[in-house]
């Protein structure tokens, strides 16, 4: 059987992009497709030859590949499949969009709609100048909305990494999904049974993950916390800390592997469609204290892996980290959790039965 694996762009490193890496990973006979590929920030694929679209002759278009969105749905449509029996694509937009021949299959792993095209508001924000190309963005977008349904149909079958993304799929496309949590390399995270007298929260500086709540709520409890990461509200988030709050920017993945495992908690406020970092956390042996509502849903058991809060406020982190400070956590329990449920064994056993079931018709 002949396997292509395409992807949106690799142009960085996200979850995205890990989850297509162990794709790529396990299966190192099939072929790769991307629109555009900056080898230097993005995942290691070694020798693989990656097979890109007319948009890699665009200079500067790797740098700025937000910029060429209207673009991509004509450039996966020029991509050439017709010699492949099976199309595995990882997308949060444009990769759905490939064309098969007649009798391939294709399965998409979707990590969320096309979200700039369906949550516009939520996904531009960041972007300080939106507001005066809204117009402008706002009938682009209309005509990319009726595109982006027609090429969903394209999948044989959608499986979505949460019950939220799936929802979403089902929802906004009519496409049913079935849901296979994503995994992480448990073996990259230690485990230790004891704990230092910190707390830690790793994000991305930018507004949805909600580090001004956390700062918020541990500027009134006074407790040590440390924050790694980096992004455009850095400077905005130090402003409001007290003395109790560390910035440690970008840290190593030793570093990182180390603050995951020594943390009495790790923090989450953001809504996630699924988010790694609880799960890289309970990998660590360390609870999640965590914003009860999307893909978090699906990965933590509450009040034996972590604490879920019911608001994204100050006040209602609070009451669940003082909560989870009176619980006798089972550190062994937690790692246990993770690596039975968020293992590669654990994902491919699941995904080679549905690739197996999508290629016998069923």
């Amino acid at each position: 059987m002949k396997i292509a694996l395409v992807h949106d762009y690799l142009t960085q490193r996200g979850g995205a992009e890990r989850v297509f890496e162990l794709l790529c990973q396990r299966y190192p006979q099939a072929d790769i497709f991307t629109s555009l590929y900056a080898p230097q920030q993005t995942i290691d694929l070694s020798e693989r030859i990656v097979n890109t679209t007319f948009l890699q002759k665009i200079p500067g278009a790797a740098k700025y590949f937000r910029l060429m969105a209207p673009l991509y749905f004509p450039a996966f449509r020029s991509l050439n499949l017709q010699d492949y029996d099976l199309i595995i694509s990882s997308s949060t937009s444009f990769a759905k969009a490939v064309e098969k021949r007649p009798g391939a299959r294709h399965i998409c792993f979707c990590h969320n709609v096309t979200r700039f095209l369906w949550d516009t508001e939520t996904y531009l924000r960041e972007y300080k100048d939106y507001k005066y190309f809204s117009p402008l963005i706002t009938r682009i977008f209309q005509f990319m909305r009726s595109v982006d349904l027609k090429y969903a149909q394209e999948p044989d079958l959608y499986i979505a990494n949460s019950r939220i993304v799936a929802e979403r799929i089902q929802n906004i496309y009519g496409k049913r999904a079935i849901v296979i949590n994503f995994p992480i390399d448990t073996n990259k995270f230690a485990f230790s049974n004891n704990k230092d007298e910190y707390y830690l929260a790793a994000a991305r500086m930018i507004s949805y993950k909600k580090l001004d709540v956390i700062i918020e709520a541990f500027n009134w409890l006074g407790w040590r916390l440390l924050i790694s990461g980096n992004g455009p509200e850095r400077e905005y988030l130090q402003s409001k800390a007290l003395k109790n709050i560390e910035f440690l920017g970008h840290t190593t993945d030793a570093k990182r592997t180390q603050l995951f495992a020594r943390a009495k908690s790790v923090i989450v406020a953001a809504l996630e469609d699924y988010g790694l970092v609880p799960v890289e956390a309970n990998a660590s042996g360390t609870p999640v204290i965590a914003y009860g509502a999307g893909g978090v849903l699906d990965t933590q058991v509450h009040g034996k892996t972590g604490v879920l809060f019911n608001r994204q406020t100050p006040d209602s982190l609070q009451n669940a980290l003082l909560k989870g400070r009176e619980i006798n956590w089972n550190y062994q329990q937690i790692r246990n959790h993770a690596v039975t449920n968020f293992s590669e064994a654990t994902f491919f056993h699941k995904i080679e039965r549905v690739i197996e079931k999508v290629c016998q018709g069923e």
